[in-house]
C-alpha cells in the first residue's frame, strides 16, 4: 500500500520533489542494575571460625545465584525484544527505502520525460527556422543575382549615350548646339549613374543581409545541433533501471556546473536565437520587396527616359529634314538665279560690245568727215547729229558698263550664297548622318526592359 501510494503520489505530481522517508525515533531507556553482586554484607558470618574459610571465599550465596540469573534472563529478554524490533524497524525502513526510491525515479523519468518534450519543441522551433531562413537566404541571394544582372545590364544603354554623346560632338560649328537632343542625353547619362550606384549599394546591402542570415542560420543550427545531442542523452537517460547493465556509480556527478543554465536562461537562449532569426528574415523580405521595387523602377525610368531621346531625335530629325529642305529649295533657286545672272551678263556684254560697234562707226564718221576741204567743213546736221550720237552711245555703254559690272558683282553673291548652301546642306546631312545613322542605328543595341535582362 505505501509503494503503491508513493507511485501513485509520484505519478500524480510531476513537480514537488517527495521527501526522503527517515527511520523511526527509538527512545533510549537505561538498562537494569546489575543483581547479580554479591553482598558480602548480607553473607551469614561464620561459626567454626578460620576452619571453613577457605571454602566460602569465591562463592556466591543462593539469592546471588538466582538474582543473577534472573538479570542473565531479563537480558536475553531485552536484547531480543531490541533485535524483533530493529528487524521491524529495518524491515519497514526497507520498504520506505523501496518505495521512496520507486517514486524518486519516476519522478525523475518525468521530469525528464517533461524535459524532452521541451527539449523536442525548441529544437523542431529550431529546425523549422533554419529552414525558412535558408529558404528566404536562398532567395534574397536569387534577387542579389538579379541586381547584378541588372548592373550589368546598365552598362550597354550608358556605353550608348557616351558614343551618342560623343559622336554628337563631332558634329560641325553650325549645328554644334545644345539642343534638345543633347540635354536628354545628358539627362539620361545621369540617370544610368545614379541607377548603377543605387544597384552597387544595394548589393552591398543584400549582401550584408545575406551574411547577417547565415550568421543567424550557425547560431540556430548551434542550438539545434546541441538540442539533438542533449535529446539523446536524455531519452538514453530516461531508458535507464536499476536492472540496467551499463548503470555505475558516480558520486562525483551529484553536483552543479558554476557554467551550468537555469531552465529560464536555456529558454530565454533559445527563444533569442528564434527571435533574432525571425527579425533577420523580417529584413530580409523587406529588402527583397525593395530589390523588387528598385528594379520595377529603375526599369520605367530608363524606359520613360530612353521614349524622351526618341522623341528628341525623332524632332530634331523631323527640324533637320525640314531645314535641309529648305536649303535645296534655296540653293535650286540661287542656281536659277545664277543661270540667268549668267544670261544677263553675257547679253550685257553682247549690247556692250554692239553699242562700241556702233559707236566706232559714229567716231569714224566724225573722224573721216573732219578732213573735208576748206568750207566744207561745216557743222551742219548731219555733224551734229553724229555728235550727238556718239554722245549718247557714251552714255549708254557707260550705263551698260555699270550694270554689267552690277550683275557680275550679283553673279560673285549668288555664288558665295550657292557655296554657304551647299556648305549649310551638307552640314545638315551630317547631323543627319550622325543622329540617324550612328545615333539612332545604335541605341537599337539598348536593352529592351532592364527588369526583364535582370532574369537572364
Amino acid at each position: 500500500e505505501d509503494a503503491g501510494a508513493g507511485a501513485g503520489s509520484g505519478g500524480g505530481s510531476a513537480m514537488a520533489q517527495p521527501e526522503e522517508p527517515q527511520p523511526p525515533i527509538v527512545p533510549s531507556c537505561p538498562l537494569p542494575a546489575k543483581i547479580c553482586d554479591v553482598v558480602r554484607s548480607e553473607r551469614p558470618r561464620s561459626c567454626c571460625g578460620m576452619a571453613v574459610a577457605g571454602f566460602r571465599t569465591a562463592k556466591y550465596q543462593l539469592p546471588e545465584w538466582h538474582r543473577r540469573n534472573a538479570g542473565v534472563y531479563y537480558k536475553a529478554f531485552t536484547v531480543g525484544e531490541e533485535a524483533e524490533r530493529g528487524r521491524a524497524e529495518a524491515k519497514h525502513l526497507v520498504k520506505q527505502a523501496a518505495a521512496s526510491a520507486q517514486r524518486a525515479q519516476q519522478y525523475s523519468k518525468n521530469t525528464l520525460g517533461q524535459r524532452l518534450q521541451d527539449i523536442q519543441f525548441w529544437r523542431t522551433e529550431l529546425q523549422k527556422e533554419i529552414m525558412e531562413l535558408d529558404a528566404e537566404t536562398n532567395l534574397l541571394a536569387a534577387q542579389k543575382l538579379r541586381l547584378e544582372r541588372a548592373l550589368d545590364a546598365t552598362e550597354v544603354p550608358y556605353a550608348v549615350v557616351i558614343d551618342n554623346l560623343e559622336c554628337r560632338d563631332r558634329r560641325q560649328p553650325p549645328d554644334l548646339v545644345i539642343d534638345q537632343v543633347e540635354r536628354q542625353l545628358l539627362k539620361e547619362a545621369e540617370l544610368i549613374r545614379d541607377i548603377r550606384d543605387l544597384l552597387k549599394r544595394t548589393i552591398i546591402q543584400a549582401a550584408t543581409q545575406i551574411r547577417s542570415n547565415r550568421i543567424q542560420k550557425e547560431n540556430c543550427e548551434l542550438d539545434w545541433s546541441d538540442k539533438v545531442e542533449t535529446y539523446h542523452i536524455d531519452d538514453k537517460c530516461i531508458s535507464y533501471c536499476p536492472d540496467s547493465t551499463n548503470v555505475q556509480s558516480h558520486p562525483s556527478s551529484v553536483k552543479f556546473e558554476e557554467t551550468a543554465s537555469t531552465p529560464k536562461s536555456w529558454a530565454q537562449f533559445s527563444h533569442d536565437n528564434i527571435s533574432s532569426a525571425e527579425q533577420e528574415k523580417l529584413a530580409s523580405v523587406q529588402l527583397r520587396a525593395l530589390i523588387n521595387s528598385i528594379i520595377h523602377d529603375a526599369s520605367e525610368d530608363l524606359r520613360l527616359q530612353r521614349a524622351a531621346v526618341s522623341e528628341a531625335f525623332d524632332c530634331h530629325l523631323r527640324e533637320l529634314a525640314e531645314a535641309r529642305l529648305r536649303l535645296e529649295q534655296h540653293l535650286q533657286q540661287i542656281l536659277k538665279d545664277i543661270g540667268e545672272e549668267e544670261a544677263n551678263i553675257v547679253n550685257l556684254k553682247k549690247a556692250i560690245r554692239d553699242k562700241e560697234a556702233y559707236l566706232k562707226v559714229a567716231q569714224t564718221r566724225l573722224y573721216d568727215r573732219s578732213f573735208r576741204p576748206n568750207v566744207e567743213l561745216c557743222r551742219d546736221e548731219p555733224q551734229f547729229r553724229l555728235v550727238s550720237e556718239v554722245e549718247e552711245l557714251a552714255v549708254f555703254l557707260e550705263a551698260l558698263k555699270r550694270k554689267l559690272m552690277e550683275s557680275e558683282q550679283n553673279l560673285k553673291n549668288l555664288e558665295e550664297t550657292r557655296m554657304k548652301l551647299e556648305k549649310e546642306i551638307a552640314v545638315k546631312a551630317n547631323s543627319i548622318f550622325i543622329d540617324r545613322q550612328k545615333c539612332m542605328g545604335y541605341r537599337l543595341r539598348y536593352p529592351v526592359d532592364l527588369e526583364v535582362a535582370s532574369y537572364k
